[in-house]
């Protein structure tokens, strides 16, 4: 038997997503009756049709919210800063899932070349992965924090 692999996300991107599903399922029905569409409006359904499902497995699957554990551990539903060690750049991001749209920062999925890469990592631990052209990138974790800690800290730090 096949297993299904959760995915994680925000209280803030659970909201969202049930926002569009239910805006495309209201565009969709309300075109069900339009027997002569023309070309482009039956591509515009097919793409709606395809989130409407993106979404919809994307919910079904879902960790809504529950922090992993404050372990320093890069995975899913923590906000991860690494050091690009060619360049000496740091980048923060969330891994995360693709397709949830996260306003307050850039999301990395567990399925990317570089989600892969560093999941599982811990702090000071170097990982290489490949670019789509083949070549080669070594990072360092610098810390792995989940995210509900990490917006916490920001309004923390937000002025009063």
């Amino acid at each position: 038997m096949a297993t299904t692999t959760r995915v994680w996300i925000s209280p803030q991107a659970h909201e969202r997503l049930h926002r569009e599903l239910d805006t495309l399922r209201y565009l969709h029905s309300a075109g069900t009756a339009d027997e002569n569409i023309d070309a482009n409006a039956a591509a515009v359904r097919r793409a709606w049709e395809k989130r409407i499902q993106q979404i919809h497995d994307l919910l079904i699957n879902a960790v809504v919210g529950e922090d992993p554990p404050n372990d320093g551990i890069a995975e899913p539903g923590m906000v991860v800063t690494i050091r690009h060690d060619a360049t000496g750049d740091f980048e923060t991001f969330l891994l995360g899932v693709q397709g949830a749209e996260y306003a307050d920062m850039p999301v990395h999925s567990i399925e990317s070349p570089l989600g892969a890469a560093i999941a599982g990592a811990c702090a000071g631990q170097r990982r290489t992965y490949r670019l789509s052209s083949g070549i080669p990138v070594t990072v360092t974790l610098v810390k792995a924090v989940p995210y509900g800690l990490h917006i916490a800290d920001l309004d923390q730090s937000a002025p009063q």
